[in-house]
Order: structure tokens, then C-alpha cells, then sequence
């Protein structure tokens, strides 16, 4: 069996490993196990600085160094000591961003078991791969302003980041009562996997990474 700790930012990614691509990878020998990273030694969740970040994934990568070692964060809002953040002014594509930011960040950390890897834009992208899954939550109107944006984007990974118009703003601004924790994986799991790969190429490539590591 292959380890692949996978560092999450919040209790919804958390749940979103556990529920969704734990069951996908274990039936490929591969285990993933998933860590909510650390903002103090009493507190988890949410990333606060690289400075922070950093550590907590060299340590792991050492420890277990017959292991992988990967993350799941989300662009939008990357704190600006993230190495190859200060570039980024010059790139305007969202998955030339992100794989960029990645490269970067794999230099960095330098392990050859680390896999480098940040949602374009954030998590609640993910979920416009169908908004048509909000109806069993929320009223029609709002599915259907979900779908008009979906409709106005190439893919569900460029829908803006700007402060206003960034995915979890946007799901907020039309849906009352959304609660990340409560809502989010819930309808991760409702779209499916299979969907979320299809609609998001850059979310697609990351687990095609960790596919390949069997073969290594």
C-alpha cells in the first residue's frame, strides 16, 4: 500500500479526502491520509503564512520518506510569502498560475516525494462543476444564477478570484444560509468525482500525478 499524506487547509477539504478520494484511491493500493495543517501548536486549519506551511511539510517528508507527500490549497488568497508569489503579476492564465505557483513551491521544499499542488481558484470551484447539485439545498433561483456563472467561464477553475467575484463569494452572495463545513463536501459528494475531473482539468492533472505513483 502507498502513502500519500495530502496537507489540507480546512475541516471541509479534510472531509472532502476522506469521503471522496479516499474510497477512489484505496481501490488502486493507494492510501491517502489526509492533514489539517497547523497555525500554532494549539491551533489547525487555514493557511496563514508559507513560514508556517513549510516545516510542517519537510518534516513529513522526511519521516516518511518511503511515503508521498502532497497539498490541497487554495490559490485565492495565498499568502504573498509563497515562493514565485512575487511573479505572478505577469502571468494572466489561472492554470498557468497555479502550475507555475507549484513549480515554484516544489523547488522550494526540494523532497522528491513532495507533490505540489493548489485548487484553481478554491474549493467551491470545485462544486460549480454542477450547479444544478445546489437544488437539494437551496431555491431555484439561486441554482440558476449558479449556472448563468458557470455558463460565463470556460471551466469552473476560471471563474475569477478577484475579492468580489471569487467562487465561495459568489455561492454566498446567491445561496442563503450556505455554511462551507456543512454544505461543502456534502455536495462534492453529490456531483461526484467523476464530474469534478471532467470539469476541472487542473484538479484532473493533480490526481493523474497521483495515479502515476504506482508506476514509479
Amino acid at each position: 500500500m502507498i502513502r500519500v499524506h495530502v496537507f489540507v487547509e480546512g475541516q471541509t477539504e479534510e472531509t472532502f479526502v476522506r469521503e471522496l478520494l479516499y474510497e477512489y484511491f484505496i481501490n488502486q493500493n493507494i492510501y491517502l491520509n489526509p492533514i489539517l495543517v497547523k497555525t500554532s501548536k494549539a491551533a489547525k486549519g487555514g493557511v496563514v503564512s508559507y513560514a508556517k506551511i513549510k516545516p510542517q511539510v519537510n518534516r513529513k517528508c522526511l519521516e516518511d520518506a518511503k511515503a508521498f507527500v502532497t497539498t490541497m490549497f487554495d490559490m485565492y488568497a495565498l499568502p504573498n510569502d509563497f515562493p514565485g508569489s512575487s511573479s505572478l503579476a505577469k502571468i494572466n492564465e489561472p492554470l498557468q498560475k497555479a502550475e507555475f505557483l507549484e513549480r515554484e513551491i516544489g523547488k522550494d521544499i526540494g523532497h522528491k516525494n513532495f507533490i505540489p499542488n493548489l485548487i484553481v481558484h478554491e474549493f467551491e470551484g470545485l462544486l460549480y462543476s454542477n450547479p444544478q447539485a445546489f437544488a437539494e439545498w437551496f431555491d431555484e433561483t439561486a441554482v440558476s444564477i449558479l449556472q448563468a456563472e458557470r455558463n460565463a467561464f470556460s471551466s469552473p477553475e476560471h471563474i475569477n478570484d478577484s475579492p468580489l467575484t471569487a467562487p465561495s463569494k459568489r455561492i454566498r452572495n446567491s445561496c442563503q444560509g450556505y455554511d462551507k463545513p456543512l454544505h461543502g463536501s456534502l455536495l462534492a459528494i453529490d456531483i461526484g468525482l467523476d464530474k469534478i475531473r471532467l470539469e476541472c482539468q487542473h484538479f484532473n492533472k493533480w490526481l493523474l500525478r497521483i495515479e502515476s505513483i504506482v508506476t514509479i
